[in-house]
């Protein structure tokens, strides 16, 4: 059976990087918005509560070109850039964690600094990432029901 792969790089890596959290018990959900003017790549809910973001990178470029990146600090306990084996690693900042994938798995290379959130911000996170799991689904089983634009 072929694997039919998204079609661009930064989606190749954010599959890869999706079936690691998968692997560590997280839900994951791509293309996420925690506040106006911010869509992370993938944001994750780990099995006691946590927050992970990850942030994939498919070239100098696109780093270069990410101006919003420090702004996803304040919405995570964990903050990661994902990449690939050929992506120059000393343009990332030393405080975050990163990830090395491909469109078939990812492996933490550093574990980013545990920075918890506060209760508040928290909690709705989670009930957002609830919200839009849940919309997302049913957008799903009923496509016609995704024309409010919602999610």
């Amino acid at each position: 059976m072929d694997e039919q792969l998204p079609p661009m790089a930064g989606q190749r890596l954010a599959r890869g990087v999706a079936r690691l959290l998968r692997s560590l018990d997280h839900a994951v959900l791509a293309e996420f918005v925690p506040a106006r003017g911010l869509r992370v790549d993938l944001i994750s809910l780990g099995p006691k509560g946590e927050i992970w973001i990850v942030e994939c990178k498919s070239s100098r470029a696109d780093f270069a070109s990410d101006h919003k990146w420090q702004g996803y600090l304040e919405w995570s306990d964990r903050y990661f850039w994902a990449v690939d084996g050929d992506f120059p690693q000393e343009l990332l900042p030393e405080e975050t964690g990163l990830i090395l994938a491909d469109p078939f798995g990812a492996e933490i290379q550093r574990m980013a600094p545990l920075t918890p959130l506060a209760g508040a911000r928290r909690s709705r996170l989670i009930r957002d990432f609830g919200r839009a799991a849940a919309l997302r689904l049913h957008g799903m089983i009923d496509p016609a029901s995704l024309a409010d634009g919602a999610i």
